[in-house]
């Protein structure tokens, strides 16, 4: 008997719920999200959503985890929650396997495994490396913004931050950069009106986003194995542990979760920031008074605000229990990391913007634990060296007007930002 069709273990059915993996709940009314996320955390156990989806015979059942403590300690279990198809709500297609199935979507030992390889090119012994190509990247970006004037600020300022930093660091040209963005996008939201047409079919386009992202590391990919360059995809194409290189699907499909991990979640953050600075003068204020003194604060703060990334899928392993809860082999759960963000038990007035809030154990990089994301000090110090550069040389920008949100669920993105100073 499927997960589903089952009397649940951890917690009742919610009543007409909403669901909570459907775009169409993340793009409604901000404040419905909020009194959802509210209830929802207010239940004594994780709830059982149902819902039917279109191609599946029967309700497709999950458990929504909306607690900070609950998400925190599935995270650290991974022998008895499964991250297989963790960016996936019901699983990820065989034919889309070979793009994404990166270690963000395994367990060990071959998450263990690919981790080992990638850490040794991105891990922290690169931040200097970073830091100085981030350092010139957000100066020319800045420079270009002041000398346009004000208008777009997603792709010449939010976008162009991460794609600039990886792509120096990669060895991948300027003229390559729209390429990316594009395929990007088409990946991240194919539900998007300015992204895809209602006509188009959302799985094609990402079939083919995805394809031309894949065609395009695996030759990179044999132009460095002939012909090595000083960066990080000849370090990729040749690194190896205990005697073990990146397959080309390893390749392709960590090149696809670098560019949609680290190039999507850093830009809708940057964005989100100038929003919230918009917003919040006061905090702005305090920012610009000692940029040093708090500029880490405001990073943590918007990334807890943000929170880039929605959610990510568990399977239960084994029957067990989770701090209180219940649950059996097969069961499905959905760790929300935008409520756990706004946990009343963990975080004080969780809705006040707050740049000195500390503690701020947000989870917008996922908890502890062995998926906990291996770029986050890369995200942290891109966006602080750009907003640096940004309110140095125009301390007096802002957001112009409403931001358009992402139609997507899986991310908080924002698509057009206009800015003004």
């Amino acid at each position: 008997m499927s997960p589903s069709q089952r009397t649940p273990a951890a917690g009742p059915i919610a009543d007409e719920p909403a669901d909570l993996v459907d775009p169409l709940f993340w793009s409604g009314p901000h404040g419905d999200r909020v009194e959802t996320f509210e209830r929802l955390r207010a239940q004594p156990h994780p709830v059982l959503v149902q819902q039917r989806m279109a191609g599946l015979s029967s309700a497709f059942g999950y458990y929504a985890l909306v607690k900070h403590a609950d998400i925190v300690e599935v995270s650290r279990r991974p022998r008895d929650f499964s991250s297989t198809g963790a960016t996936s709500i019901v699983g990820l297609p065989a034919e889309l396997y070979e793009y994404y199935g990166s270690m963000i979507n395994m367990d060990n030992p071959e998450h263990a495994r690919l981790r080992r390889i990638v850490a040794r090119v991105f891990g922290r012994e690169t931040v200097a490396d970073f830091e100085a190509v981030a350092d010139r990247v957000a100066r020319q970006i800045v420079d270009g913004l002041v000398a346009r004037g004000p208008g777009d600020f997603v792709r010449p300022v939010a976008a162009e931050m991460p794609i600039a930093v990886l792509g120096a660091m990669m060895g991948i040209p300027t003229e390559d950069h729209d390429f990316l963005f594009v395929r990007t996008n088409q990946i991240a939201g194919p539900l998007d009106p300015a992204v895809a047409s209602p006509e188009e079919d959302s799985n094609a386009l990402v079939m083919r986003a995805s394809q031309d992202l894949g065609d395009y590391i695996t030759e990179l990919g044999r132009e460095r194995a002939a012909r090595p360059r000083d960066d990080l995809i000849t370090k990729l194409v040749r690194a190896e542990v205990d005697g073990e290189k990146l397959t080309r699907q390893e390749l392709v499909s960590f090149f696809i979760l670098l560019v949609i991990a680290g190039m999507e979640t850093t830009r809708n953050a940057i964005s989100h920031a100038l929003v919230l600075l918009t917003r919040h003068p006061d905090q702005r204020e305090l920012l610009l008074s000692d940029y040093p003194k708090y500029s880490a604060g405001a990073v943590e703060e918007v990334l807890r605000f943000a929170t880039p990334i929605n959610w990510m899928r568990r399977v239960a392993t084994r029957d067990c229990e989770m701090n209180g809860h219940r649950f059996r082999r097969g069961d499905r759960m959905f760790l929300f990391y935008w409520s756990a963000n706004r946990d009343e038990e963990v975080f004080a007035d969780p809705y006040r913007f707050d740049i000195t809030r500390a503690p701020n154990p947000h989870l917008a990089f996922g908890s502890l634990g062995p998926h906990f994301c291996l770029g986050a000090h890369l995200a942290r110090m891109e966006i602080g060296i750009l907003y640096r550069e940004l309110l140095r040389s125009l301390p007096g920008i802002r957001a112009d007007g409403e931001p358009r949100r992402l139609r997507s669920s899986f991310l908080e993105g924002i698509t057009e930002l206009r800015c003004t100073f």
